[in-house]
Order: C-alpha cells, then sequence, then structure tokens
C-alpha cells in the first residue's frame, strides 16, 4: 500500500513539474510573442521628439532635420516638441516618465549625462530610466567671438582676456550645461577670468552674443555656421582632438596654444527604459539609415560634425564614459548644481 501510495505521489510530482515547465514555456512564448508583436505594430500613432532646449539649438536643428525623413521611413508623422527649462532637465524628466513603447523619445546631449552626474534632486537617473537609441553626431565646440573682440587667434584671445579679467562675459544653455563646463575648463586651463552668464538654451546665448550682450560662447559650429561664415560671430577655433573634414581650415584649441584641451559636444536620442527591445533597435536603425543617406552624411560634414551612429550598447558605453569624465571635471572645477 505505502509503495502504490509512493509512486501515486511521485507520479502527481511528475506531472506537476512537467506542467510548471509547460505553463512556463507558454508564458515565454507569449511574452517574446508580445515584445515582436509590438514591434511589428510600432509605431502605430505619432512620435513625440523631445527636445529639452529652446528653438534654433543644436538638438533643435538636428531634430528638424532629421524628423522629417524619419517621418518618411516610419510612415508617422514625427512632432518636434521643444521644452526649454532647467538646462533640459524638465524634458528629460517628461520622457522618463512617458509611456515607453517608443513613441516618445528625447532628444540628448552631452549636457543630459552632466545633470546625471552633477545634479542633485533630479526627478530621474540618467542612467537607469532611459534606453540609448544611438548617438547621431559628435561636434566639438567652436570657441565665438563677438567681433568687437580684437583678437583672431586663440593666443591673442587669451592676452586680451588676461588684461581684463571679468570684463568678458559669456553666454551658456544654463548652469551645468557642457557650453558652461567648457568654459570653465577653458579658464582653468589659461589662466583667465571670464564671467558666466547663463540663458535657457544656446540659441538664446547666441542670439544675445549677437548684440553683444555677451562676447563669447562655446557652442557647436552647425547650427552657428551662418552667423561666423557672415561675419556676425568670429569662429577662432574648436574643441575637437583634431581638424574636422568639413572645415579643415579651422584649428583645434589644443593645437592654438591650450594642449591637452577637449570639449565637444554630441547629439543623439533615448527612449524610456522598459522600452522594448525591437522598438528601440528599430528605432536605431531608421534614425542610423537617416543621417547616413548621403546628402544628410554630406551636410552634417560639411557642418563641422563626425557622424556616428553607434548602437544601443555603443551608445549607453559613451553615456556612462562621459557621465564619469564631465562630472570629474565638474567637481575639480567645484561646480555643483542643486
Amino acid at each position: 500500500m505505502k509503495d502504490e501510495v509512493r509512486a501515486e505521489r511521485g507520479g502527481f510530482l511528475e506531472r506537476q513539474r512537467h506542467f510548471c515547465l509547460l505553463t512556463s514555456a507558454f508564458c515565454l512564448a507569449l511574452a517574446v510573442g508580445g515584445a515582436d508583436a509590438g514591434a511589428q505594430s510600432f509605431p502605430s500613432k505619432p512620435v513625440r521628439m523631445i527636445i529639452p532646449f529652446a528653438p534654433g539649438g543644436g538638438s533643435d536643428v538636428l531634430a528638424r532635420f532629421i524628423g522629417p525623413r524619419l517621418s518618411d521611413r516610419l510612415g508617422q508623422p514625427v512632432v518636434i516638441d521643444n521644452r526649454p527649462a532647467a538646462s533640459g532637465v524638465v524634458g528629460a524628466d517628461l520622457v522618463a516618465k512617458a509611456t515607453p513603447d517608443g513613441h516618445t523619445l528625447l532628444g540628448t546631449t552631452v549636457t543630459f549625462v552632466i545633470n546625471g552626474t552633477l545634479q542633485k534632486g533630479l526627478p530621474y537617473d540618467v542612467f537607469r530610466d532611459f534606453a540609448p537609441i544611438t548617438l547621431v553626431i559628435a561636434s566639438p565646440f567652436g570657441l565665438l567671438l563677438h567681433p568687437s573682440v580684437p583678437a583672431k587667434t586663440v593666443k591673442e584671445f587669451v592676452t586680451y582676456a588676461r588684461a581684463s579679467p571679468g570684463k568678458l562675459l559669456y553666454g551658456s544653455s544654463g548652469p551645468g550645461s557642457s557650453p558652461h563646463l567648457a568654459a570653465e575648463l577653458f579658464n582653468s586651463m589659461t589662466g583667465i577670468q571670464m564671467t558666466h552668464v547663463p540663458y535657457k538654451g544656446i540659441a538664446l546665448a547666441i542670439t544675445a552674443q549677437l548684440g553683444n550682450e555677451v562676447q563669447v560662447a562655446f557652442s557647436n559650429m552647425f547650427s552657428t555656421m551662418g552667423h561666423w561664415k557672415a561675419g556676425r560671430l568670429r569662429l577662432i577655433a574648436h574643441g575637437g582632438v583634431k581638424r574636422t573634414e568639413g572645415i579643415p581650415e579651422i584649428p583645434t584649441i589644443a593645437e592654438s596654444g591650450v594642449p591637452g584641451f577637449e570639449a565637444h559636444n554630441w547629439y543623439g536620442y533615448v527612449a524610456p527604459a522598459k522600452t522594448p527591445r525591437p522598438v528601440v533597435e528599430r528605432l536605431y536603425k531608421e534614425i542610423a539609415a537617416v543621417a547616413n543617406l548621403p546628402e544628410v552624411r554630406r551636410t552634417l560634414v560639411a557642418q563641422g560634425n563626425d557622424v556616428i551612429t553607434n548602437t544601443p550598447q555603443e551608445f549607453a558605453k559613451v553615456v556612462k564614459a562621459d557621465g564619469d569624465r564631465w562630472g570629474g571635471i565638474g567637481r575639480k572645477l567645484g561646480i555643483t548644481l542643486d
């Protein structure tokens, strides 16, 4: 009798184990099938691309350049939504809390990761609450002067600035932004003293510079090209490691008397964390395809940019590395953000 009971019990346990295995396999199949179905149906409505800065800045210019072509590939409108406030924090927070289905994206710059390392009390975690999609372009910061500044080279500019400590004003897209840190790094490495004037976006800072409200700015070169080509501003050098392919006549700051200086921005896109991997991969492939269209690539390179279009995994590594680098520079310079 006991043997029969043990046999029956063993058979029951075996049936139970088999049932659990079948159930787990079924649930896994449903999950994978659901993800695939979500990817196949994406996009099912307009894609909102939040740009956390004012219109006219680099991320805005790139989005309006990429957006219509991306719309053609996705078969849905790509709507540009500018949310300029708090050096990009407000726009980033909107995306962090958006439904993770690929229909809400954030146009990011290196300021995004600087905030993540220097800003206290952020309502999101840069490294946890977002899914990197791709870094589209890298652009060294151009050192732009108002024509009233009597300098045409970095050495002349440093000499002039040293003679008038605190007199020169420089604009940025806000405290802790990459243009702010680039200028403070330049101050530190050259021993000059410029006074910081923050704005709600680099486009507003450049507008102020055109009116001589500020005399200096570190900005991307592609959204300001019209101004320095026309002589309204003077581009004397840039923060790249080497001269760029599109404008090889512009020297680097490092070769112009500040060895070791490097400051560049990048522009890319992220989605909310937990966005299905197939959707992230689809967005990466479509955005990369647009950026590498011959006419698009040619225009971006001619404006002093390097077209990157790295994978989501590679972009995640860049986010981490630049967070460490600029966070370290900010702390070394004593820059903290509340």
